[in-house]
């Protein structure tokens, strides 16, 4: 077991000044602004308190500060969402994730969705033990967030319609089309639907395929919304595309809603 260990009064002065300053996660060169000190001498100072359990390394450059009474401050580990925030900004917490956070689903996913503007070689990191699976967008997809605080920390998620459109638009991050189509029933059933909005959502993603799959949602379950079917109906693109675009293009073709229909759902 790894204790916190003694440090001189010098030391302690600048990790105090550092946890008053900053909430969360922090960079070197943050640290640095912070405690007015060159970058390569924070580095070494930051890694020192590391060392001695003051500091917990959530990856390559990236430190959180530990609370006192840490059992073992090395496997102190930051909220998840938080060093999304911090790592992937500008981003927001999306998908299955999102949906979970507004109890659209009860299913439990171990990874957790980013969408970003930002551009990563990889799409899956995993930092702390935690997988993050990374989406990039547009800008402008970013306007439909609601702001939720974890421990003094501001964090971005996708508002529920905007969920329910970005799961449409992009199956994947919903958990396949089975789990997007319990979690679009739940949404409809839900205090969030609003008929109106979800099409001006639709409309700013410019892609058609989610009119396609709502419309067929709303068909297969027999969901009361009429004239948002017909909104569907009228807005499809020509041309079929597959029902969940990750499963192999086999199954019906559904001429109504332009969709091949290669996964089964229930209805």
């Amino acid at each position: 077991m790894f204790m916190i260990s003694g440090i001189s009064e010098k030391y302690r002065k600048l990790l105090d000044i550092l946890i008053r300053a900053q909430k969360g996660p922090f960079t070197i060169k943050t640290a640095s602004e912070i405690l007015k000190i060159p970058k390569d001498k924070c580095r070494i100072l930051l890694a020192y308190l590391g060392r001695k359990g003051w500091l917990s390394r959530v990856k390559q450059g990236l430190y959180i500060t530990v609370p006192l009474g840490t059992i073992n401050p090395q496997e102190y580990k930051e909220h998840p969402w938080i060093v999304a925030n911090k790592v992937f900004a500008p981003c927001y917490i999306g998908g299955w994730s999102a949906a979970g956070h507004w109890e659209l689903t009860d299913q439990i996913f171990k990874s957790i969705i980013i969408i970003t503007i930002q551009k990563f070689k990889n799409t899956r990191i995993k930092i702390q033990g935690t997988d993050y699976i990374i989406k990039k967008v547009n800008q402008k997809f970013f306007s439909k967030t609601k702001s939720v605080w974890i421990d003094n920390s501001k964090i971005s998620v996708s508002d529920p319609i905007q969920t329910i459109v970005d799961i449409l638009d992009d199956p994947s991050i919903g958990g396949g089309i089975r789990n997007v189509v319990d979690i679009t029933k739940v949404y409809f059933n839900s205090q969030y639907r609003n008929d109106d909005e979800i099409i001006k959502y639709i409309e700013q993603k410019k892609n058609r395929t989610i009119y396609k799959r709502l419309g067929y949602i709303i068909e297969s379950l027999n969901i009361d919304a009429l004239k948002l079917k017909e909104k569907c109906q009228k807005n499809i693109s020509s041309g079929f595309s597959r029902l969940d675009p990750l499963v192999e293009n086999s199954g019906v073709y559904d001429s109504k809603w332009n969709l091949r229909i290669n996964v089964s759902i229930n209805r």
